[in-house]
């Protein structure tokens, strides 16, 4: 198991932190699959720390719809659910291009440069990484730098969530898709337009990724 968060996720506070952001990563990423049962006992000592901020955690997560708690049975992470893509997709078509528009509005100069970074990442598909997964945590780098410089933290909570959902859904047809590294590289045009502070293209490049994430999951389906 992986313990430390992934570099999309913020510097860890606390113990319940820590443990939220490492379950979250599992859960996002299907590391711990639909229907799988979570142990706090577990994860505690993997973790080494105590059961209270696991349980904590998985509070956290409850809120999240990552996971589901049934007296006397204990935590699962959720199931899965086609049916929810157009639900989820539906809100991200609205949001994601206004997150878009805003970063490109009023990202900071540190948050711009940040961006130029993450472009480098996206020159070629040969620079992307060879595990998916890490595909899917780098594409989760990107939103949450864009939700970030968006520079409204109820935006950014909404859209979080959500990103997580879909970004579930996405991984459960991982190695069904084509195209994944094709999708991931469209958010250099998408870094580049909040760089340049273009607010209308970033608004169109976001709200077509959101449009043709749905697109590949439905074509394996």
């Amino acid at each position: 198991m992986t313990i430390a968060p992934a570099d999309f996720d913020r510097v860890p506070q606390s113990l319940a932190d820590r443990a939220y952001l490492t379950l979250r990563d599992r859960l996002i990423t299907l590391q711990i699959r639909p229907g799988e049962p979570i142990d706090d006992l577990q994860v505690a000592g993997e973790l080494q720390v105590g059961r209270t901020p696991v349980r904590e955690a998985l509070k956290r997560l409850e809120n999240d719809r990552l996971v589901v708690a049934y007296p006397r049975r204990g935590t699962f992470a959720t199931g899965v659910d086609i049916t929810d893509l157009a639900h989820i997709n539906e809100i991200r078509l609205q949001l994601e291009p206004l997150a878009a528009r805003r970063a490109a509005q009023h990202a900071t100069a540190g948050q711009r440069a940040e961006m130029r970074g993450l472009i480098a990442r996206f020159e070629s598909a040969d620079d992307l990484p060879a595990d998916r997964t890490d595909v899917m945590r780098l594409d989760l780098t990107v939103h949450r730098a864009m939700y970030r410089a968006a520079g409204n933290p109820h935006l950014e909570d909404v859209l979080i969530r959500y990103h997580n959902l879909a970004t579930r859904i996405f991984c459960l047809f991982l190695e069904r898709l084509p195209d994944v590294a094709e999708h991931v590289n469209e958010h250099a045009a998408l870094l580049s337009a909040i760089v340049a502070g273009q607010a209308d293209a970033a608004a169109e490049v976001a709200r077509a990724h959101v449009a043709g994430f749905e697109v590949a999951v439905r074509a394996v389906i």
